[in-house]
């Protein structure tokens, strides 16, 4: 069945269920003569809406992301992670957080112009910007489209430093143009690897690449001299808390320079869309698991308190913080992210006017 109901696994996607999107008052279901309704299957393909974008770049000045500072090519994204915070922000288009989020894909084909207008605005300052943070700019449709490389060679163009997350090998398409900038101390790319264990990475994330393939992506970028952080996020208790050391160290013998590390968190949607999942996934752990999430989060689910909330507190966060600092002090010691150079930074894009 399409949606996973009746407790049948749903593959090839993360969410087996679409939301209500509590910004609409009405929703599509089939109708029955019986009086039965059910919700209506529609096309599982993924589609994608073209978003005429005003501005690009946004700032977040919460007190966990102060002066964040981002650009999202795409929002929504095929990738498929079932715990996604980014799915939230699904409804704000008229979405579902659920299966929506993975299949309606809305595109930006002008950020690249509107990056160049953001640069050219008088009294900019550079700063270092993020791809992505609500989506991942290196999503499968960034293969056909290249949006992320219009925006890198703008980057380039205004020696202005950025910052990449990211979980897809797609990220070594653009080597050459992060090869240059990294060689000015102008990128940094961060790789998400939530598990190394295949069966769990199939169903977590069922479209992105596998765990020993991001591992080949930090090599790679490594070798080249591209500073590369590991990011293991979000560690879920119960699920691959346990993998924390295993992958930073593969990551470290791999040339990675830093780590960071998530608690996940199920805020909104995002509650009803994991719990419906783990339930499909792992019956046989799955109230273990929400548990322990539970207890990294004052017996809640969600937790929206800035400071804790991506970090979470209790016994079970306190033993996954002392794992992963324990890692970092064991693989990554005397290793380090190289500072930006703001420095060079070339107003109008030096001598070549006229991008587009």
């Amino acid at each position: 069945m399409a949606h996973g109901e009746n407790g049948e696994f749903f593959k090839g996607r993360g969410a087996q269920v679409n939301t209500h999107n509590k910004f609409l008052k009405q929703k599509y279901v089939l109708d029955h003569i019986e009086g039965l309704d059910e919700q209506l299957l529609e096309d599982t393909r993924t589609q994608l809406f073209e978003e005429n974008a005003k501005k690009i770049v946004s700032e977040s000045n919460s007190p966990d992301l102060s002066h964040f500072v981002s650009i999202n090519p795409y929002q929504g994204c095929e990738h498929g992670c079932i715990y996604c915070y980014a799915r939230n922000t699904h409804e704000y288009f008229g979405f579902s957080a659920g299966l929506d989020f993975e299949r309606k894909i809305i595109v930006k084909r002008n950020a690249a112009e509107l990056l160049e207008k953001h640069f050219n605005k008088k009294g900019y300052q550079p700063v270092p910007i993020v791809l992505s943070g609500n989506t991942d700019c290196y999503q499968p449709t960034e293969r056909k489209l290249k949006i992320t490389r219009s925006l890198l060679q703008v980057f380039l163009k205004y020696r202005n430093p950025v910052s990449i997350i990211t979980k897809n090998n797609l990220v070594l398409r653009d080597i050459d143009i992060l090869t240059e900038m990294a060689q000015m101390n102008l990128a940094h790319v961060n790789i998400s690897i939530t598990s190394l264990n295949e069966s769990l990475r199939q169903k977590l994330e069922p479209r992105t690449v596998t765990g020993m393939g991001r591992l080949a992506v930090i090599q790679k970028l490594s070798e080249k001299g591209i500073p590369v952080r590991v990011m293991v996020a979000p560690i879920i208790p119960g699920l691959n808390s346990n993998e924390i050391p295993d992958i930073i160290k593969a990551a470290a013998d791999r040339g990675a320079l830093s780590a960071g590390f998530t608690i996940v968190r199920l805020n909104g949607s995002i509650a009803e869309i994991f719990t419906d999942w783990v339930h499909k996934a792992y019956p046989d752990r799955a109230e273990k698991v929400l548990n322990m999430i539970k207890a990294c989060h004052n017996g809640n689910l969600n937790d929206s308190e800035f400071g804790r909330r991506m970090s979470g507190d209790g016994h079970v966060a306190n033993s996954i913080h002392q794992l992963y600092r324990m890692a970092c002090v064991r693989f990554l010691a005397d290793r380090e992210m190289p500072s930006y150079d703001l420095t060079l930074f070339t107003p109008k894009g030096g001598k070549q006017m006229g991008m587009f």
